[in-house]
């Protein structure tokens, strides 16, 4: 078993610990009424654009999401939050020091011997949720998990949704097919996202991913015989129809949209496993990005 599969395979328990500590962080995470952006690069910048989804729409207050080398300086916020699993990352470590005294700052990140422990002023420790993979996966969902548990947005049945996902087959066909695209609508863009990146990440994969009801105006056009369109979440009416006409594999996602992306995980793995891949070592990545000046 690669890094990543014992990995991936842990995320219920990481979940549940995650969702039991929540409130142990209250002060460390935002509030209603603040004006907050998440920011990370790569999974986690993907990760803040779902929480930041989820946070507005449950109307906790504006929330913005940034790669951390595009946010906006010119804009004011009440709180920054940061997604880190190094603690490493030079993108987001400079954007932290930039901001230390003006404005206040959380991250999230699995190594407390890193220097964002220093770099912003609250930090969130998920230790338990580390990985030894390069490619990202259960710190990743667990930090989802404990900001859902924050807002009041998750339930037991995310995790028995987990579980499902990990124990039930994937189609036969999906592993393989040529050409993946990933959908999603509100915060499950930010997972359709990520499952694409997974996708690239670990099996070398041509897979795009949009908003649901931005696919019929051009992506749809690449669908065939031998790719796959998958949905994480309540499709738009219509859109399952519209690709099982144009030969493609239309995929129903039917658990809680966090555990569809732990299936996605799962075929990653398994189309890397196809093509003789180590989805551990993903080519030309490392664990962090780490630049010289």
């Amino acid at each position: 078993m690669t890094y990543v599969e014992d990995e991936l395979n842990s995320q219920p328990e990481c979940w549940i610990r995650a969702a039991a500590e929540a409130s142990r962080y209250r002060d460390a995470l935002p509030t209603p009424g603040e004006r907050v952006a998440i920011v990370g690069c790569g999974t986690s910048y993907f990760m803040a654009q779902a929480i930041a989804a989820l946070r507005e729409g449950a109307g906790q207050g504006e929330t913005d999401a940034f790669a951390a080398s595009e946010f906006p300086h010119g804009r004011t916020y009440d709180r920054v939050l940061a997604l880190t699993r190094s603690g490493t990352t030079t993108e987001v470590l400079e954007l932290l020091r930039e901001l230390k005294g003006r404005t206040r700052t959380t991250a999230i990140t699995a190594d407390p011997h890193t220097p964002v422990m220093t770099a912003a002023d609250d930090v969130i420790v998920l230790d338990f949720a580390d990985e030894r993979s390069v490619v990202q996966t259960r710190f990743a969902t667990t930090a989802v998990t404990l900001l859902r548990a924050h807002l009041g947005l998750h339930t037991d049945a995310a995790v028995a949704d987990a579980r499902t996902a990990l124990a039930a087959d994937l189609p036969q066909q999906l592993v393989a097919c040529t050409q993946f695209t990933f959908l999603g609508r509100g915060w499950t863009v930010g997972l359709a996202n990520e499952a694409g990146l997974k996708m690239r990440e670990a099996s070398l994969s041509w897979t795009e991913a949009y908003p649901a009801m931005e696919y019929r105006h051009g992506p749809i056009s690449i669908t065939t015989h031998g790719t796959a369109t998958w949905m994480l979440g309540e499709a738009p009416e219509g859109l399952a129809q519209q690709v099982g006409a144009t030969g493609g594999l239309w995929i129903e996602g039917g658990l809680d949209p966090l555990a569809e992306l732990v299936r996605a995980q799962r075929l990653a793995v398994a189309v890397a496993a196809y093509r003789d891949l180590d989805p551990d070592r993903p080519r030309h990545l490392t664990r962090s990005v780490i630049l010289t000046p």
